[in-house]
């Protein structure tokens, strides 16, 4: 699979480590697996309107932190996964996390206090201890 890259140029975040982050994204959600082909640096510099060095910097960083790796002439392809858990896990929890999103819109919470609610659960240790 061939993922599509964006930019927020509003996030604050460099250029190339939003790319590094969407890409690590990819490869935590399973969208990218060992053997995938990363768009190539001329199909990002077309979509995205960027500089390649910009490109080639994110690719190598990637490539350092050994998750992916360039084969001259063919592309950058996926070297290892980050995600845990099954694709089956990934689809039950997803459907989890969507109902408990529409629970907290049903009680008035918007985007910024689910996200909060969200963090500061992630923070507190406790969850694991009733898992």
């Amino acid at each position: 699979m061939v993922i599509k890259l964006r930019l927020d140029p509003s996030s604050g975040v460099a250029t190339y480590l939003q790319l590094v982050h969407q890409v690590k994204h990819a490869l935590r959600l399973g969208a990218l697996m060992p053997g995938d082909r990363l768009p190539t640096i001329k199909e990002v510099v077309s979509d995205l309107a960027i500089n390649p060095n910009t490109v080639a910097k994110a690719y190598r960083e990637l490539e350092h932190e050994g998750l992916v790796a360039g084969r001259p002439g063919l592309g950058t392809f996926v070297q290892r996964s980050l995600g845990g858990g099954s694709t089956a896990d990934h689809i039950r929890l997803r459907r989890d996390l969507a109902q408990w999103m529409r629970g907290c819109h049903e009680a008035g919470l918007d985007q910024g206090d689910m996200q909060a609610l969200f963090t500061s659960m992630l923070a507190d240790s406790s969850w694991e201890e009733t898992a």
